[in-house]
């Protein structure tokens, strides 16, 4: 017993020995443990690796801590958080030594980690596995809406069958708004298969939709959805049939007569009674396919549904010949712009469409708001339209002087690090302390415009959330460390935002948070027939529902991020992705508008010296019937270099690797 206990014993005083080492140098040997932390959202100021906390730091309501997170404090309390007079653009240099990881509660991963994990390329071999997997996913989910859904809307993956509008609950908006009996799923994938180079099931994917999808539905839809999803789809897919430069393979389908366009056609049609009897031009958020507006309908509306329409539209009218289109959506666009705070330059994000009162006064980056933005700096992108382009830069200046609290740059100076949060459009006061998903497109935005920096470090904020949570859950409340809203219906805005980085960047970074994203999908919510939606970003439970957007979205950005020889990044700055994420040209066509006195207030000469005017609502049924649809005329690449210590630096500010 005698050998026993002097084993133990040695045992006993080996683990000491490691044990004291590791308290007071760090020094022992790993235990095999890992210890996560939690969640901080700005409860202590900033801890560089290089040195301690300040001294003043500590949680909201402890002896000596903030009273809270500079992010409450409105712009103009400091230096640090003083509002931005421009919108500032990346320059050469390098982030500073303050990281999100300790700001989220993480730790930061000194550069022999980084080197170990991130130094060397993301191995080709990896690179292909994840293609793969992407394109592995997007089959999955869509063989199973077609055997098991189609020719339904959407499809449920748990019980294997499909969905389609709720009859007998008109009221159920979450379903009626996006499902409009029309093979929804099939419509939004498309282009999807034809980025993915899979020419055969595009052509059937395309007769079938000719031959059996009719809009002459009793569905009352969103305006913004039907546009989004299955316009923006329609025009995306003829012009990549039509377009004998796509880079994407044999695309044709024999015999095509622009029975897309014609389809598309009919569709805006069927949604431009929305626009009519509206006093602002701002229109209904939703119409009737086969009646028009519904007698009971409402008369608010939110930005983002009303002045998101533009792109479509315009492509429409342009293909058309028929300036009918776009001038609706450019007066709803105008409209809204006219609405803004003479105060702030915010707008609000739900207004009545009669009396053009705002009901909610919220401005952010969020839901309500979001693709306004994004669709002011598409539409100069594809169209050329200088106001559009006049609109946008406004508005990033109000958001930067009003919305985005913390210090000036991303990890340098005093303060947290820059987070935009949801105001009163006319104070520019906080109105609430929680971030929703649909926020995360916004560093994708950024990229567009070249605010590189600022994107990478809004990207880290949210990618730390989903380290945690293997989700976005669909509201975070950065103030109590919690979510709101627990769901996550498999949106893509975080994959769009990694994609794009990427692009700009080329930084394998990206690619191991692509990685992430994948196996995070795989593993909670892969289900029988599909991938269902998260009920509970937490318990990882499950709801019966796979969205078009998962198909037309998540599936194609990750395919994309991975696929490194696709014929989207050999052809320069030709394309640019939708808000639904549908692909379009950027080309010269697009840019010409014939009718430009059109859309004047007083009219003026067409070019062949005719007197034109700016039609009424009453007038655009007869405008419209008027359409010559046999007119059909047969992203700027993001290369911007960085440093690849800028990415040493995002990994340690994320902290939950």
């Amino acid at each position: 017993m005698q050998w026993r206990a002097l084993v133990l014993g040695l045992v006993l005083l080996r683990l000491g020995l490691h044990g004291v080492l590791w308290l007071v140098f760090g020094l022992g040997p790993s235990m095999g443990f890992y210890q996560r932390f939690p969640l901080s959202f700005g409860f202590q100021r900033l801890r560089s690796p290089d040195g301690p906390a300040s001294p003043t730091s500590g949680p909201v309501g402890r002896p000596g801590g903030l009273s809270g997170p500079s992010w409450l404090q409105p712009p103009g309390t400091g230096a640090a958080q003083s509002p931005r007079k421009a919108p500032r653009r990346p320059g050469p240099g390098v982030c500073g030594p303050a990281h999100w990881g300790y700001v989220l509660g993480g730790r930061g991963r000194g550069p022999d980690e980084y080197e170990k994990r991130y130094s060397g390329a993301f191995p080709p071999q990896l690179r292909a596995q994840m293609r793969d997997l992407a394109r592995g996913m997007f089959v999955f989910g869509y063989d199973n809406y077609m055997a098991h859904a189609f020719p339904q809307d959407e499809l449920n993956p748990i019980h294997c069958r499909g969905r389609g509008p709720d009859r007998g609950d008109p009221s159920n908006l979450n379903i009626n708004d996006v499902l409009g009996n029309y093979s929804l799923t099939l419509v939004d994938a498309l282009d999807t298969l034809a980025i993915m180079g899979n020419s055969s099931e595009f052509q059937k994917a395309v007769k079938l939709v000719i031959n059996t999808v009719s809009f002459d539905k009793d569905s009352t839809v969103q305006v913004f959805e039907a546009t989004i999803r299955v316009l923006g789809s329609l025009l995306s897919a003829h012009r990549i049939i039509t377009d004998s430069k796509q880079p994407f393979g044999d695309m044709t389908i024999k015999d095509y007569d622009n029975e897309l366009l014609y389809m598309a056609h009919d569709l805006a049609v069927r949604l431009l009674p929305a626009f009519e009897n509206t006093k602002t031009g701002i229109p209904y958020p939703r119409v009737n396919l086969k009646t028009g507006v519904p007698p009971d309908t409402n008369n608010e509306t939110c930005t983002a549904g009303a002045g998101s329409l533009l792109v479509e539209f315009g492509i429409l009218s342009r293909l058309l010949g028929d300036s009918t289109f776009e001038w609706v959506a450019r007066r709803a666009v105008k409209a809204l712009w006219n609405l803004r705070s003479n105060d702030t330059g915010l707008l609000g994000n739900v207004v009545n469409i009669q009396t053009g009162h705002w009901v909610g006064k919220q401005s952010g980056l969020g839901a309500g708001l979001d693709s306004f933005y994004e669709y002011l700096l598409k539409s100069y992108i594809l169209f050329g339209e200088k106001e559009d382009l006049e609109m946008f830069n406004a508005a990033y200046q109000s958001i930067q002087n009003y919305l985005r609290r913390g210090r000036e740059a991303c990890n340098e100076g005093e303060g947290d690090p820059p987070l935009y949060v949801n105001v009163n459009m006319f104070s520019g006061q906080l109105m609430n302390t929680w971030i929703d998903s649909l926020q995360a497109f916004f560093p994708g935005l950024q990229v567009l415009i070249g605010d590189v920096e600022d994107a990478i470090c809004l990207h880290a904020f949210y990618y730390a959330i989903w380290k945690r949570y293997g989700a976005l859950p669909e509201r975070y409340n950065w103030q109590l460390q919690a979510p709101d809203v627990l769901f996550y219906p498999l949106r893509p805005e975080l994959v769009e935002s990694t994609y794009l980085l990427y692009q700009a960047t080329k930084n394998p970074f990206y690619l191991h948070v692509g990685m992430d994203i994948l196996q995070s999908l795989e593993k909670y919510t892969k289900v029988k027939c599909g991938y269902a939606t998260l009920h509970h970003v937490i318990d990882k439970s499950t709801e019966d529902r796979m969205e078009s957007f998962f198909l037309s979205e998540t599936c194609k950005y990750l395919y994309l991020l991975f696929d490194e020889d696709n014929p989207v990044h050999k052809s320069g700055t030709r394309y640019m992705f939708t808000t639904e994420g549908h692909i379009v040209s950027v080309d010269e066509h697009l840019r010409e508008l014939p009718w430009k006195e059109f859309f004047s207030e007083e009219g003026g000469q067409d070019q062949g010296g005719r007197s034109v005017h700016r039609p009424k609502p009453h007038e655009l049924k007869v405008i419209n019937s008027s359409s010559n649809c046999n007119r059909v005329p047969d992203e700027r690449r993001y290369s911007l270099p960085l440093k690849s210590i800028y990415m040493r630096q995002i990994d340690q500010m994320v902290g939950l690797i």
